[in-house]
C-alpha cells in the first residue's frame, strides 16, 4: 500500500492533534481541513460550506443558533431547553414529534414542557397507520411477540403527517435505528433528538463505549467471517 493511499483511509477519529479546534497545534497529514480526498480541493468544499453559513437563509440561522446556544449556555442547560432555545431562536412555533409507543409518557410530560413556554406541538406515534408487519413482508418468526397483530414502525408515515401538519422543526423521541434515518429522510422540517433509544441502557447508549473496557468488551472483539 502506498504512503498516499494509507493517508486516504485515515480519518478524524485517527488524530489525536485535534488542532482544527483551537489551532495551538500542528495538522497531521492527513488531516481533513487540509487534505484533499476527491476532485475537488478541500479550501474549495471549506468556501461551498462557509457560504451556506454566512447567506441568508435556513442554514445561516441554523447554525448562529446552534453557536449562540452552545456559547452562552455552555454546561447550563439541559436538552430539553436546549431544544426549547433552539426553536425559538430560529422562529419555530410549531413542533413536531416523532415519537415512538414505548417513550410516549416522555412525550406527553415534554408536550406539557412546549406548551408552558409558549410553544405549539404536533405529535405523532410510531405506530401510526397500524399497519401489521408481515404486511411488507417481515417474516412471522421477526414479530416480538408471535401469534398476533403487531404494528410495524411507520417513520414514513410519521415524517409525512408532520409535513402535512406545517411543524417547523420536528424532535425524534426514541425512534428505533433505521426508523430515524427514514423519518430523518422524509421529513421537510428539520430534525433533532431529544431521545436515543437504548432499550438495554436506558437510552444512554454512549454507557456502551464508556464500558467497553470491561463490561462490554464484547464491542471490541473482531468478527470472523
Amino acid at each position: 500500500m502506498s504512503d498516499q493511499h494509507a493517508l486516504d483511509h485515515l480519518s478524524c477519529a485517527d488524530c489525536h492533534q485535534l488542532n482544527c479546534y483551537r489551532r495551538d497545534k500542528r495538522f497531521p497529514d492527513f488531516c481533513l481541513s487540509v487534505t484533499s480526498r476527491g476532485e475537488t480541493a478541500i479550501d474549495t468544499q471549506i468556501e461551498n460550506a462557509k457560504a451556506h453559513y454566512t447567506q441568508d437563509g435556513p442554514d445561516r440561522s441554523m447554525a448562529l443558533a446552534a453557536a449562540e446556544i452552545e456559547g452562552v449556555y455552555y454546561g447550563k442547560l439541559t436538552r430539553v431547553e436546549e431544544i426549547i432555545a433552539f426553536a425559538k431562536r430560529i422562529g419555530a412555533k410549531k413542533i413536531g414529534i416523532a415519537t415512538c409507543i414505548g417513550l410516549i409518557e416522555e412525550t406527553r410530560v415534554f408536550v406539557r414542557v412546549l406548551a408552558a413556554k409558549g410553544l405549539d406541538s404536533y405529535s405523532v406515534l410510531c405506530k401510526v397507520g397500524s399497519l401489521d408487519k408481515t404486511e411488507i413482508g417481515v417474516p412471522p418468526e421477526y414479530k416480538v411477540q408471535q401469534g398476533c397483530h403487531e404494528s410495524l414502525c411507520n417513520p414514513i408515515l410519521q415524517a409525512r403527517l408532520l409535513n402535512q401538519a406545517g411543524t417547523d422543526l420536528n424532535i425524534i423521541v426514541g425512534l428505533c435505528v433505521g426508523h430515524d434515518s427514514l423519518f430523518i429522510k422524509h421529513s421537510n422540517a428539520p430534525v433533532t433528538t431529544l431521545i436515543t433509544k437504548d432499550r438495554v441502557l436506558g437510552h444512554n447508549p454512549a454507557a456502551a463505549l464508556y464500558t467497553s473496557g470491561f463490561y462490554y468488551k464484547r464491542l471490541l472483539q473482531e468478527e470472523k467471517e
